[in-house]
C-alpha cells in the first residue's frame, strides 16, 4: 500500500538525510559525555555541542553562551515563563500573552494564575494579528513579561515581533517569543527585534525530535530565570541534565541547512501554497484562516461550510496526512481555540484543515490533494442534501 501524502509539517517534519548522516557518528563512535572534560571522548562531544550552539546562536544573532539546550520548545516555554515569574516575582506578577498562543505558553500562564499571578490574554483580529494599541493598553506597572509567538502553529500568522520588542524595551519589560515554527523559515534577530527570551525546537525544521533550546539574553539586560530542573548545574545552571549530543548535532545541522535553503525554499513553498489555495478556492463556502500573506510560506489553513469535520478528515486520510488543528492538543474534543479567537463559529472551527507544506512535497502532490479535497467535500455535501430531501 502506498502511504498518504504528508502535509502536516507544522506537527513535525521528517529528519533530512543530511541531518541524520551528521548525527549517526555521535551515537556509537563519538559517544562521550560533553561534561566529561578530562579525556578525549568528552572533548569530542564537547566540541560537537559547541559547534551546534554557535550555529543556532548565529541563526538568531545571539552569542553561543546565550543558548540553553532543552528537550524541546515546550520545555523552553515553561522554563522561560515560569523561570521569569519566579525570578522576578518581587518586581511584579502580571504577564501578557495572546489568546492564540500554543498550549505550551497558555498552560504555564494558567498555572501561574493559580499561584497568584495575573495574566492578560490579548485578542487578535480576524487575520490573527494582535493590535499594538491593545498591547499598549494592557501594560501595567507590575508587568514583568510579554510572551507572543513568532509564527502560529495552526494558521501560520507572523506577529510584528520588532514592534512588540521595541514597546517592551521602552518599558523595561522582558519579551519572550515562541519561535518553534519560525526558526529557519523567517529572519530572526534577537537584537534587532529586542527579544529577551526565545524558544526553539529542531523537529519543525527537519531535525530530530526531543531537542530544543531557549535563548536567554545575557546583557542589556541580563535576564535571570529560575531553573525548573535541578541537579548538576548544566547549561549555566538553568537546565540540569546530560546533554544529548547526537540530537544537538542534528539540531545544529538542521538549522544550518534551513538557513542556506531559506530563500529558495520559501519561494517554492509559497508557490505551492498559492497553487493549493487557487485550486481549493473553486469550492463555495471556503474560508482562509489567518492573514493571506503575513504567514509562514508553507501554511494554509481553511474552514469549509456544510461538512462535518470528522467526516472530512476520515474521507481524506487515505490520500493525505494533515490535521484540523494542533497535533500537540489532538486529544481535545473542543474546537481550535485559535480559530474561535479569529471569530470562526464552532462548526467552521471543527470543519477546518491545516496544510503544512514542506521541503519534500511536489507540485503533483499538491494537485492530487486539491482534487481529493474537492471530491470529498462535494461528496459529503451531496450526501447531506440527499439526506435532507429523503426526510
Amino acid at each position: 500500500m502506498s502511504r498518504p501524502i504528508y502535509l502536516d509539517c507544522h506537527a513535525t517534519t521528517p529528519v533530512d538525510p543530511q541531518v541524520m548522516a551528521a548525527m549517526l557518528p555521535y551515537f556509537t563512535e563519538y559517544f562521550g559525555n560533553p561534561s566529561s572534560i578530562n579525556h578525549q571522548y568528552g572533548w569530542e562531544a564537547e566540541a560537537a555541542v559547541k559547534q551546534a550552539r554557535e550555529i543556532i546562536a548565529n541563526a538568531i544573532n545571539a552569542t553561543p553562551v546565550e543558548i540553553i539546550f532543552t528537550s524541546g520548545a515546550t520545555e523552553a516555554n515553561n522554563l522561560a515563563i515560569k523561570g521569569v515569574a519566579e525570578a522576578y516575582v518581587e518586581q511584579g506578577q502580571h504577564i501578557i500573552t495572546v489568546a492564540t498562543e500554543h498550549n505550551a505558553v497558555i498552560d504555564p500562564c494558567k498555572y501561574l494564575e493559580t499561584l497568584g499571578f495575573t495574566v492578560t490574554y490579548l485578542p487578535v483580529g480576524e487575520d490573527g494579528i494582535i493590535d499594538l494599541k491593545t498591547l499598549e493598553a494592557a501594560f501595567r506597572d507590575d508587568t514583568i513579561l510579554v510572551s507572543v509567538m513568532a509564527a502560529n502553529n495552526e494558521i501560520g500568522v507572523l506577529q510584528p515581533l520588532a514592534a512588540i520588542g521595541a514597546m517592551c524595551r521602552d518599558r523595561r519589560i522582558l519579551f519572550h517569543t515562541d519561535a518553534a515554527q519560525a526558526i529557519g523559515k523567517i529572519p530572526l534577530d534577537v537584537e534587532g527585534m529586542h527579544i529577551d527570551l526565545m524558544s526553539l525546537t529542531a523537529h519543525k525544521v527537519y531535525g530530530p525530535k526531543g531537542i530544543g533550546a531557549l535563548y536567554v539574553r545575557r546583557r542589556q539586560p541580563r535576564v535571570a530565570i529560575a531553573p525548573q530542573l535541578h541537579g548538576g548545574g548544566h547549561e549555566r545552571g538553568m537546565r540540569s541534565g546530560t546533554l544529548y549530543t547526537p540530537q544537538i548535532v542534528g539540531f545544529g545541522k538542521a538549522v544550518e541547512m534551513a538557513l542556506s535553503l531559506q530563500e529558495e525554499e520559501n519561494q517554492r513553498l509559497t508557490s505551492l501554497r498559492q497553487q493549493l489555495w487557487q485550486r481549493l478556492s473553486s469550492l463555495s463556502g471556503i474560508y482562509l484562516n489567518g492573514h493571506p500573506t503575513q504567514r509562514l510560506p508553507g501554511n494554509l489553513n481553511i474552514s469549509i461550510e456544510g461538512v462535518d469535520g470528522a467526516a472530512l478528515l476520515l474521507g481524506l486520510q487515505s490520500t493525505v496526512a494533515l490535521s484540523s488543528g494542533s497535533a500537540c492538543s489532538s486529544t481535545s474534543t473542543a474546537p481550535s481555540h485559535v480559530l474561535t479567537a479569529l471569530g470562526r463559529s464552532e462548526s467552521l472551527a471543527y470543519a477546518s484543515l491545516r496544510f503544512g507544506i514542506g521541503r519534500f512535497n511536489t507540485s503533483e502532490e499538491i494537485d492530487l490533494v486539491a482534487e481529493t479535497v474537492i471530491s470529498v467535500v462535494e461528496s459529503l455535501r451531496s450526501s447531506i442534501l440527499s439526506s435532507r430531501i429523503s426526510r
